[in-house]
């Protein structure tokens, strides 16, 4: 297993109009082992969230969006550095296309 190396600094975030754009994602996947096939795919649904040391609640993943990354390497990289999770980007309703 190798390290990750999370990135840090802001020299490389983008900004715009003074706002620091950010990236991220909602992890979640669909229980398969559930003993009633029957059950609806809302009761399966496991969401991941992480916390923040600068909050008492629970947050999704996302930071800075890098300017030599798309948002969906942001994205991709947030998910991995904050919940330690590689996934596949659903972009039906993003701009990720």
């Amino acid at each position: 297993m190798s390290a990750l190396i999370a990135r840090t600094g802001r020299h490389r975030q983008r900004y715009e109009n003074e706002f620091r754009l950010v990236a991220g994602c909602i992890p979640y996947r669909i229980k398969k082992d559930v003993e009633d096939d029957t059950v609806d795919c809302v009761s399966r649904l496991e969401l991941l969230m992480v916390s923040s040391p600068d909050r008492e609640d629970l947050v999704f993943p996302k930071g800075g969006w890098e300017d030599d990354e798309t948002m969906c390497e942001a994205a991709c990289r947030e998910a991995l550095e904050e919940a330690g999770v590689k996934g596949i980007l659903d972009v039906s309703s993003s701009s990720c296309l």
